[in-house]
């Protein structure tokens, strides 16, 4: 049993001084993917610091007439609050998609962003792993790849991030607040939160040690309720995406105007596609459009030697969701 001290933060400032002053601390707020993870002994961190007693769990309005989503909220409270169902659809659908009601109901909108890869190998002890243990290989490389990614892979990692809520929050041009323990706060666009995983695959975001997510803000553009999020996985609920597409639409008098692209369950990260958003552009609304969309987004996906057929499988998610999106009328 690995021994670890424990603490309630009775404020960011305490939270933040007390994760930062040491290497071996973590944030503790849901738990749903850190206690998981501990129990395997892939992470060990030696001081648990909670944050729940924060002030993070509301959401609320944000700058210039968009929302404010607390660290905290829960995910069975963001999926149904009224604003988020109107305004973002795509993202209360991608939350209900994901997990179960149980686990809805305790994880937080911050441990959604930093949920970590559930690729076998990682949670391995056993096996090679450059997330888990930076220069010992990588054992996926030669194992079974049916649930790994076909998108920024490289030599050293070809895991699959796996949530749900961050591709949707992808597609909404979310940005991440955070607080350091200098008290210094930024904003981060999400397109910049996630690090690619090149030569050092145990980065994942930008995050530096101790800097604690305080919220996340969506913007108030209009047309993203014209939104809509499709997830492909082996079994109907409990179970992490095969494929996934989460799409918003700016539609008038047929043309798309605009558009936002994010794909799930076959990329390291959340994965927005610049490449499908420049074809939809000034496209005429319809499936060939959506058709040439969904080329344009795996045109640079690369197979592993089980899961070629994820490249198929992505291009089909992404024609339904910007199928679906298209057809919602919205105020």
């Amino acid at each position: 049993m690995n021994l670890f001290t424990y603490s309630h933060a009775k404020d960011a400032a305490t939270a933040t001084a007390a994760v930062t002053r040491d290497a071996h601390a973590a944030f503790f707020g849901g738990g749903t993917t850190l206690v998981d993870l501990m129990q395997l002994e892939v992470m060990n961190p030696k001081s648990l610091v909670d944050v729940t007693s924060l002030p993070l769990s509301r959401i609320e309005n944000g700058p210039h007439g968009g929302l404010r989503v607390g660290a905290l909220v829960r995910n069975s409270e963001l999926a149904s609050d009224e604003r988020i169902r109107r305004r973002y659809p795509v993202l209360s659908e991608a939350i209900l998609s994901g997990a179960s009601p149980q686990i809805r109901n305790m994880a937080t909108t911050a441990g959604n962003l930093l949920q970590r890869t559930r690729c076998p190998y990682f949670r391995d002890l056993f096996s090679a792993c450059n997330k888990r243990e930076p220069g010992s290989g990588c054992a996926a490389q030669a194992g079974f790849t049916r649930v790994h990614a076909v998108l920024g892979t490289s030599e050293k990692c070809i895991a699959t991030f796996p949530g749900d809520m961050p591709v949707a929050l992808m597609a909404l041009d979310a940005a991440v607040r955070t607080q350091k323990s200098t008290g210094n706060v930024r904003s981060i666009p999400l397109a910049d939160f996630y690090v690619g995983y090149g030569e050092d695959p145990a980065r994942e975001t930008v995050l530096e040690h101790g800097e604690l997510i305080t919220a996340v803000d969506l913007p108030p553009t209009g047309w993203m309720a014209r939104s809509s999020y499709v997830k492909v996985r082996d079994r109907a609920s409990y179970e992490f995406a095969l494929a996934s597409a989460a799409v918003a639409l700016d539609i008038s008098g047929g043309t798309v105007r605009e558009a936002r692209v994010a794909l799930g369950g076959i990329a390291t990260k959340p994965w927005r596609s610049l490449e499908a958003e420049k074809a939809l552009a000034g496209a005429r609304a319809g499936e060939p459009a959506w058709r040439a969309a969904a080329d344009a987004a795996l045109a640079d996906a690369k197979p592993q030697k089980d899961n070629a057929f994820k490249i198929e499988l992505a291009r089909r998610v992404l024609v339904r969701a910007l199928t679906t999106a298209a057809s919602r009328e919205i105020a």
